[in-house]
């Protein structure tokens, strides 16, 4: 079996949990400080909301898409997992501004410059790095935008606890080998127009040693101060991204 059916049934799995219990909204709470990054990226996204047409990509069961739709995007959503699309339908049977499609991001089936924005919350490993950055170019309007969060895979600790994940099998090699890093990132801002990366985490690899002595909202503090006021990348635990496409 291939790394990209192994992930397929791996979330397939995972969602006919969700849809056997019929509990469509429970989803594993993440620590504060962790929250940071993803604050960001909706914000981003919030500059650009309204009547746009959004696609995302690698959205698993919804997890960040119920707050795309009450920016008022037209979003579909996409994912490789069928059981995931299924969940996400149904959950979201009642937004008329919602549509989702079984979709490998390696291959979009959409039309060439389709979608004003494509946003991807911690995805983007899990198709081929060129390509997927290809198709996202190609789908995207003139002067369109991509929006994504991200896991950096350059500092060795998170490397290694990454390679664990392998091991223990909840993550396939082909996604560990493609986690992004700053070569990646700077592929991407030499393909668009315009971009802006932020960095996050710089030291969230020491929290769980430092949470023995620290409160959550404590390091939470801690974390977003040391990644202003010195905006480390190589050790960064996530990154956001905007880019812009061309507009001509």
């Amino acid at each position: 079996m291939i790394d990209k059916d192994i992930e397929k049934h791996r979330y397939d799995n995972r969602a006919n949990i969700f849809l056997d219990s019929n509990n469509l909204y429970h989803f594993d709470k993440i620590p504060t400080y962790l929250n940071t990054p993803y604050q960001y990226y909706f914000h981003l996204l919030k500059r650009k909301s309204g009547q746009s047409k959004l696609l995302e990509i690698g959205a698993g069961m919804g997890e960040n898409t119920s707050s795309l739709l009450d920016m008022s995007f037209k979003v579909t959503s996409t994912d490789i997992s069928s059981k995931s699309v299924e969940v996400m339908r149904n959950k979201f049977s009642k937004y008329s501004n919602f549509s989702a499609e079984v979709a490998d991001m390696e291959k979009l089936p959409f039309n060439n410059e389709s979608f004003d924005v494509v946003c991807s919350a911690g995805s983007l490993s899990y198709g081929d790095n060129t390509v997927v950055m290809n198709e996202i170019y190609r789908v995207l309007k003139k002067g369109g935008v991509m929006i994504a969060v991200d896991s950096l895979n350059n500092n060795p600790i998170y490397r290694l606890n990454r390679y664990m994940h392998y091991l223990k099998g909840n993550r396939s090699k082909s996604t560990l080998i493609r986690m992004p890093t700053i070569s990646l990132i700077d592929k991407y801002t030499e393909k668009f127009e315009h971009a802006e990366v932020t960095f996050f985490g710089a030291i969230t690899w020491a929290f769980p040693l430092l949470s023995k002595v620290l409160s959550e909202q404590a390091l939470t503090k801690l974390s977003n101060w040391v990644d202003v006021k010195f905006d480390i990348q190589g050790s960064a635990f996530k990154f956001v991204i905007m880019l812009k496409k061309n507009e001509t």
